[in-house]
């Protein structure tokens, strides 16, 4: 089990989107994560991190959807 969580104002962002019906697919995917990872303390798996890193790097999403995947990363497993 995973220590850190997602923090409140990342978990309400992430929730906001999941009830977008306009939001992307991979906003939907990283707002899930990131609601997984503010209630249960999951851990992020290594697929979703492989996608929150590659939009970080990524000049074609927007903020949001970077800081969605920042929040993601940072659940992540160091020794991954």
């Amino acid at each position: 089990m995973n220590s850190k969580t997602s923090s409140q104002k990342m978990a309400t962002m992430a929730a906001k989107i999941l009830s977008d019906d306009t939001a992307s697919r991979i906003q939907r995917s990283l707002a899930a994560s990131v609601v997984a990872q503010a209630s249960t303390g999951k851990q992020t798996g290594a697929g979703m991190e492989n996608v929150a890193s590659k939009v970080l790097q990524s000049s074609k999403y927007s903020d949001e959807t970077k800081s969605l995947a920042a929040s993601v990363l940072s659940q992540s497993n160091r020794s991954r």
